[in-house]
């Protein structure tokens, strides 16, 4: 049974406003271990904005995905995005990706156990066999590298005991969802032990497609993870790692705002669609590793993670969600990676050290139609309707060296020097073609078989380049140690997001779309703290920051006026101004009794943004993804039941105005309040626990992602609705 209950950041204030006595008894909060700088830290003695979530706190909070945790993360958006159940949109500080493209890059990287996940595809990983999952806000350009521009999410997976376990828990509830984890390990000899986890993530629909009755926003995922952990010698360990998931749920299509393009009137759910194409869809992601650490001396370890990752997605999106043909788009994604790190860790007297090479080799390839509709070109003895078919890939090798150095130069001083040599080299193919019909030769007999075969009619992009971008990311830090509760810091960071080649880019709209766009790169400085105070019953952690965001890649599409196609383009066009603040507190009340609240204030604003004429139209946008307020308040309340222990949760959280896309219009979001409470049963011998989850109970409706190419291609996406769920695990 668990003694204290696990905490994050929260505010103060709001309980002192309550105006109740409490008896403080033996009340602590826990230490919270968190590897931010890539070796084992107290969360206090790290001088980053980092926020770290143990098993407890996943549990007791309900949190199933890594979007559920974005609540508790200030100035963090993690949503599901456009089309999939398992596509992440992933923005901190403002910084991030909105477009799922193949080729593109993410602002904020996806960790698990140290190996890179280069492709948002698959990133809204179920939470099932994990030990920790950590939040870095910021840039993260020394140690984790490029595209940690905007921060870095880690997921930290349970090493084995050397016991022979057996854990199953499972989940019935709202819309016949049905979960079932499985998870195991098992001592081979005194040195080599096995372990397995398997997953189903089962759910209705909470709409449908109401021409065909299909599910529509359900969910269909089988996940499975295996590994082997050799102790070799008492200082040398090995692990191997494979997994695997496969999404197989609906198709995602959003709702429409205004009458379809023959007047089909608005659906009434937002969560239901009339769409003509199929419901099939398919993610499959999979991946190994091998990790090996090996303790040279006392003071010195050397580690080597090497790892593959592959993944496919077949997907279909409807811009207008109706029964026609109107912007229906078919796409195939197809990628793979492999990376090699070397890590050497060293500690002495008043200093310490964290450097190495990592290596990237990946290939992301793809395709897609924009089917637009039934023009008639019988005149020109064609066939009716008219296609734009995208095709290509790019291929990325990066090659980076980095060092992170700790200094303690005087009593209770520390500076951190650390710096990292990342050189990016990128080849592409593009295509972008013109076909009359419906359908591509690619996707027609898939699609549209029954109607008349496509003619191709001539490319507007078609070439292939290679580019090769280099950048030294430096990072100097200062903090100084106040006693043994209170640490101050400051500190200056820099990243940088890769550059590319855009795979939908006109070339007859854009020429210079064959020269592919530069990288972008952020300067921050940040003041933080870290302060543990009333005999470590209140935690109050926070950071100022200030980021200068340049070279910003600003993603430009539209409709051809004449509705024969679209246009796309890339242009490094942005600069902006992000600055704010972050608060995390933690408060234990009672030995019984705590609270957490989180505030995040950003002010996020463009300085430049030049449009493909070259007109700066910066006063006339908003970053997106970016509310200005993002905040949080969570009591724990834990009391013997039965010999066990009841714990209860009850969250209040709240994100301000948000902006979809950087131009306002009817995809905007205001501000909305979510409130979820669950309530968690310890059995007395800590075998076994029931929970009782509650998420939205307000049932509020909220709008997470959407597509805006004028009327009727306007649809929005939205978060889930009230959910109530039971759920439970055994350990054997």
């Amino acid at each position: 049974m668990r003694k204290t209950i696990k905490f994050n950041p929260i505010a103060v204030g709001v309980i002192l406003a309550c105006g109740a006595s409490f008896s403080y008894a033996d009340a602590q909060l826990e230490e919270v271990t968190v590897t931010a700088q890539k070796r084992e830290q107290s969360l206090q003695e790290v001088p980053v904005a980092v926020t770290a979530f143990g098993e407890a706190a996943l549990t007791e909070n309900g949190i199933t995905d890594v979007t559920d945790i974005q609540k508790m993360s200030p100035n963090t958006t993690l949503e599901v995005g456009r089309g999939t159940n398992s596509t992440l949109t992933a923005f901190i500080r403002g910084i991030g990706q909105q477009d799922p493209l193949w080729g593109f890059e993410p602002g904020v990287g996806v960790y698990v156990d140290d190996v890179y996940i280069a492709r948002p595809q698959g990133a809204v990983m179920d939470v099932y066999d994990v030990e920790r999952i950590e939040v870095l806000r910021g840039p993260q350009g020394t140690l984790y590298g490029k595209n940690t521009i905007g921060g870095a999410i880690k997921y930290v997976t349970k090493k084995m005991t050397g016991d022979n376990e057996l854990r199953v828990g499972g989940t019935l509830g709202s819309y016949n969802q049905r979960d079932l984890k499985v998870a195991g390990t098992m001592a081979v000899s005194d040195k080599i032990n096995v372990g397995g986890a398997i997953a189903s993530f089962q759910r209705d629909g909470f709409g449908e497609n109401v021409r065909t009755g299909k599910d529509q926003y359900n969910k269909d995922v089988m996940s499975g993870r295996v590994s082997v952990e050799i102790n070799a010698t008492d200082d040398l360990f090995i692990r191997f790692a494979a997994d695997k998931t496969r999404d197989k749920s609906a198709p995602k299509h959003g709702h429409r705002f205004g009458p379809g393009y023959l007047g089909e009137p608005v659906l009434d759910s937002v969560y239901d669609t009339e769409s003509n194409l199929p419901s099939e869809n398919l993610v499959e992601n999979s991946g190994a590793s091998l990790t090996a650490e090996w303790n040279v001396s006392e003071n010195m370890s050397v580690k080597s993670i090497t790892a593959s990752r592959e993944g496919y997605t077949e997907t279909v999106i409807d811009f207008d969600s109706t029964n026609g043909p109107w912007f229906d788009v078919p796409a195939v994604y197809d990628d793979e990676q492999f990376s090699q790190e070397f890590q050497l860790n060293w500690q002495g007297d008043g200093a310490d050290l964290v450097t190495g090479i990592y290596y990237y080799d990946g290939t992301a390839a793809g395709s897609f139609d924009a089917v637009l509709g039934y023009l008639d070109f019988s005149a020109l003895g064609l066939p009716a309707g008219f296609t734009q078919n995208v095709s290509g890939k790019v291929g990325t090798k990066s090659l980076s060296a980095y060092a992170h150095y700790n200094w303690q130069f005087a009593d209770n001083w520390n500076l951190n020097l650390g710096g990292r040599y990342t050189n990016d080299k990128k080849n592409a193919e593009v295509f972008k073609g013109n076909y009359f019909g419906l359908g591509s030769d690619k996707f027609h007999n898939q699609y549209y078989s029954d109607t008349p075969a496509p003619v191709f009619g001539g490319a507007l992009t078609d070439y292939t380049n290679e580019k090769e971008w280099s950048e030294f990311t430096p990072r100097v830090g200062l903090d100084y140690q106040l006693n043994d509760d209170a640490m101050l810091y400051a500190s200056y960071s820099a990243g940088f997001k890769s550059g590319g080649f855009d795979m939908r880019g006109d070339a007859t709209e854009f020429p210079d779309t064959v020269n592919g766009y530069d990288p972008e790169t952020v300067d921050t400085v940040e003041f933080g703290w870290k302060l543990d105070l009333l005999d470590n019953r209140m935690r109050i952690n926070g950071a100022l920051f200030h980021s200068d965001y340049t070279d910003m890649q600003v993603s430009q599409q539209r409709l051809k006026a004449s509705g024969a196609g679209f246009v796309s383009a890339v242009l490094n066009a942005g600069k902006s101004r992000i600055q704010g603040l972050e608060l995390e507190t933690s408060f234990a009340m009672t030995d019984n009794l705590s609270a957490i609240a989180t505030l995040g204030l950003i002010d996020a604003k463009f300085v430049e943004f030049i449009n493909g004429d070259g007109t700066d139209i910066a006063d006339q946008l908003s970053m997106q993804n970016t509310p200005d307020t993002t905040a949080m308040v969570q009591l724990n309340w834990s009391t013997p039941v039965a010999g066990g222990e009841l714990v209860v949760v009850p969250t209040v959280s709240y994100r301000a105005d948000t902006q979809i896309f950087e131009t306002p219009g009817i995809l905007d979001q205001d501000a909305y309040t979510l409130v979820d409470l669950t309530a968690t049963y310890y059995s007395p011998d800590g075998k076994w626990n029931l929970g009782l989850q509650g998420k939205n109970l307000s049932d509020t409706e909220y709008r997470v992602a959407g597509y805006d190419f004028g009327a009727p291609f306007q649809t929005g996406f939205y978060g889930n609705p009230r959910t109530i769920a039971l759920t439970g695990s055994y350990n054997f």
